[in-house]
């Protein structure tokens, strides 16, 4: 099921779904369209001839390859720019944090955003930001190549957006994420009041996503580090966590093993 989502911008956003639980976002301007993260061509080659769109550009966020596992089929099938870290094979227009590229007549700036993968990067612009596998709807990526400093710097930037900026992460996690926040602040209303809606939105296969920066302030435990309820639970897991990057380390290793 395709749901169709109107941007702060006001071109359409759609998530297209791939795999179990991933998505690949599809900016649109009149029959312009750009792909973010395609991790598998198929889908999206089907969606953009049912829509009678024009693929005029690509985004990679980082190398995993549910991520870009599409690229090379989409180089034959719908050539175009493909933006991204110049580590990616299939990159055209390498990019690195600070650099502007104009899209669908709007500046997206590049935010480099180790920790998930040391070449992760993000797309801000048009009121959204995309992230990839950094920020995730009530949590964040696991640490596969960068460190808990690197990851926590990285979500400390996206928390300092304006806090109307939409969330476009790539994996629809946000029950199970939020099934490990409440196990940090059982007693948080904002939370409790989260998990209704976002259930709510599953049980008729809508996405949870878009997310805001400024739910994520609210309900994220791994963008709370310095709030009293979340360091005293990461310490009932590590004491030694007394300063928001243990904190942050505390609580990653915690759910990196949670079953709840």
């Amino acid at each position: 099921m395709f749901s169709t989502l109107t941007g702060m911008s006001m071109f359409k956003i759609t998530p297209i779904p791939i795999f179990e639980d991933n998505y690949i976002w599809l900016l649109q301007d009149g029959t312009a369209a750009v792909a973010v993260d395609p991790g598998s061509a198929r889908p999206l080659l089907d969606y953009l001839k049912a829509n009678q769109l024009n693929l005029v550009a690509i985004l990679a966020t980082h190398h995993h390859a549910d991520h870009v596992g599409g690229l090379a089929e989409l180089a034959v099938a719908a050539p175009c720019p493909v933006y991204g870290p110049g580590s990616i094979a299939g990159v055209t227009n390498p990019v690195t944090d600070g650099d502007t590229i104009r899209l669908l007549d709007h500046d997206f700036r590049i935010m480099a955003l180790p920790g998930h993968t040391l070449d992760h990067i993000g797309y801000v612009g048009a009121g959204g930001v995309f992230c990839g596998d950094t920020l995730f709807a009530a949590g964040c990526g696991r640490l596969f190549e960068g460190t808990p400093a690197q990851m926590f710097q990285s979500l400390s930037n996206l928390a300092a957006l304006p806090q109307d900026t939409q969330v476009y992460c790539t994996h629809e996690y946000t029950l199970s994420n939020l099934r490990f926040a409440r196990a940090v602040e059982p007693d948080s209303a904002p939370l409790a009041a989260r998990i209704i809606s976002d259930t709510a939105k599953r049980e008729v296969n809508l996405p949870t996503l878009p997310s805001s920066i400024g739910m994520e302030l609210a309900t994220n435990p791994f963008l709370r580090a310095d709030e009293p309820a979340v360091i005293a639970a990461a310490q009932s897991r590590d004491p030694a966590a007394q300063d928001p990057v243990s904190v942050f380390a505390a609580l990653r290793r915690w759910k990196d093993e949670f079953r709840g």
